[in-house]
């Protein structure tokens, strides 16, 4: 029994901050009921090609991306525009402890969704709203996208090469990263409400902005800015505070050496076989090295370009200054270590197919991560869902369905 197996969330979210958020819930043990439109459910469903799980014919409602922060769910399919729908949903709420939404500000509530209509419903209710911006404050009502997210919150300021080099300018993190750790976040502010349920009976309203969360992750750069007032630039892969600590081409390729402190610049200097530089005065402390980083970066570039990468990975590991390669992900998942850990894994489906999945880093001794189902097809659960949680008789689910309300899984189709 996973950690969070006591509990059951109400997944009123779609694309990947709040998905995040519930898969995570999920792989602890959570009892997640993803509730999806009727007529094509997530949007991210059709992000595809590429799509996992595929019958013979290539037809499929999973795309990769949507199986990518969709598994550990029932998906049960509701047009809660509708008032029997709705309904449906408030009774939903009255059994679960927690909601997760990334609606507009507002938009729940014309349905009566919205967490001032639900704590009377559910007073114990944990009621998480993700947005671009929050709750409150003149850019509430936006809409808000991670990429829009990454420039507006200055990641991308602080992202990619300088205007003066080659390939230079702002570029977004390769993935979703806002939208991630808002989802990760989320996880944390619903536990902690948990918690504080556990003591005093009340829930709350948590509200997550992917704005908040980008800003608030800036970490050291936003440190550095505001000790100084400086506006940081961007070093392509290079750090503000340590050098060197980037990555260097080689004979060969490009390897990363991560320099942390002033003994490890002595071995790397013992490495490159150059004592004179480690005897430099200019490069003696990292507050020095970063003063004269255009200084030391070509000496150093100078001497890897002599060798291959596998010849100075070798090197320094031995010498043990931190490397290593820069790698795609087919080196990724070849990787000795990634395969140890067991970070690749499977679903096998009935019908021979199979969907692969990246482990949940998080490691339980006692309540170890459970994956109990593949990324759901659309209206998969809602029979099951509305029979043995609200007790609703077959005859009259199948009458919900034939009126539109709500959709169920048959032979891969939904039908309404």
């Amino acid at each position: 029994m996973g950690a969070l197996s006591h509990l059951r969330v109400l997944d009123l979210s779609r694309v990947l901050a709040g998905p995040w958020a519930s898969q995570t819930l999920g792989d602890l043990g959570a009892e997640i009921i993803k509730v999806e439109r009727v007529v094509g459910g997530d949007d991210t469903r059709a992000w595809g090609p590429p799509w996992v799980g595929c019958e013979l014919d290539g037809a499929s409602d999973r795309s990769a991306y949507f199986a990518s922060t969709n598994r550990n769910k029932k998906s049960v399919a509701i047009d809660f525009t509708n008032d029997k729908g709705k309904k449906l949903i408030l009774e939903l709420i009255k059994k679960c402890d927690v909601l997760i939404e990334n609606y507009k500000v507002g938009g729940l509530k014309q349905y009566g969704l919205d967490y001032d209509s639900l704590k009377i419903e559910n007073p114990r209710l944990i009621y998480c709203s993700i947005t671009g911006f929050g709750q409150s404050g003149p850019y509430a009502n936006r809409p808000g996208y991670d990429f829009l997210i990454q420039g507006l919150g200055g990641l991308m300021s602080i992202t990619g090469r300088p205007d003066n080099e080659s390939g230079g300018g702002p570029i977004k993190v390769g993935v979703a990263l806002t939208d991630i750790l808002t989802g990760l976040y989320g996880v944390i502010g619903i536990l902690s409400a948990l918690n504080h349920r556990d003591r005093t009976g009340e829930g709350q309203h948590i509200d997550m902005s992917l704005l908040d969360v980008q800003v608030a992750c800036l970490a050291n750069q936003a440190m550095n800015y505001l000790s100084s007032q400086i506006e940081p630039v961007r070093l392509g892969n290079g750090h503000p505070n340590i050098v060197p600590y980037q990555d260097f081409s080689t004979l060969d390729g490009r390897i990363i050496v991560t320099v942390g402190n002033d003994g490890q610049f002595i071995k790397f200097c013992e490495c490159l076989e150059d004592a004179n530089m480690a005897k430099n005065s200019m490069f003696s402390t990292n507050s020095l090295r970063i003063k004269y980083r255009d200084e030391l970066i070509p000496l150093i570039q100078m001497h890897l370009n002599k060798k291959t990468s596998k010849y100075w990975l070798e090197i320094l590991e031995a010498g043990g200054v931190p490397c290593g390669p820069i790698n795609g992900l087919m080196e990724v998942f070849n990787d000795p270590q990634i395969k140890y850990r067991n970070l690749q894994q499977e679903f096998k489906l009935n019908t021979g197919d199979s969907i692969p999945y990246i482990s949940n880093p998080i490691r339980l001794s006692k309540t170890p991560v459970e994956y109990q189902c593949p990324p759901p097809k659309l209206g998969e659960s809602t029979e099951d869902v509305l029979y043995e949680i609200l007790k609703i008789s077959k005859d009259e689910i199948n009458q919900l369905a034939q009126e539109g309300i709500v959709g169920i899984s048959n032979n891969n189709q939904i039908y309404t």
